[in-house]
């Protein structure tokens, strides 16, 4: 992804975008709210500053889910973005073989 590919996306999406490509193995929504927390704290945020990112990350996650550039995994297993995602879930990479 090159720096072109950012200047119109959501900092939720770039921030899951940059945190999947570091992590092969995928990483939960929380992860990507507490590293927004973190990038855009003020000296006097709480502790509980990611929780405000939270929805923003869920919605961006489906949105990116729905346009085929992550997959969201349940139980290890790509769900369908189009019908509600509950439980613990975790935000991944595509799979080629998947499509």
């Amino acid at each position: 992804m090159t720096d072109d590919d950012n200047i119109d996306r959501d900092p939720a999406a770039v921030a899951i975008l940059e945190l999947i490509a570091a992590a092969p193995g995928g990483v939960r929504p929380e992860e990507v709210a507490h590293a927004m927390a973190e990038r855009y704290r003020k000296p006097k945020d709480g502790p509980n500053l990611w929780r405000k990112y939270m929805h923003a990350v869920r919605q961006e996650a489906l949105h990116l889910a729905r346009d085929g550039d992550i997959a969201i995994l349940r139980k290890g297993k790509a769900v369908d973005p189009n019908k509600p995602v509950k439980g613990l879930y975790r935000l991944a990479t595509p799979d080629p073989a998947s499509d």
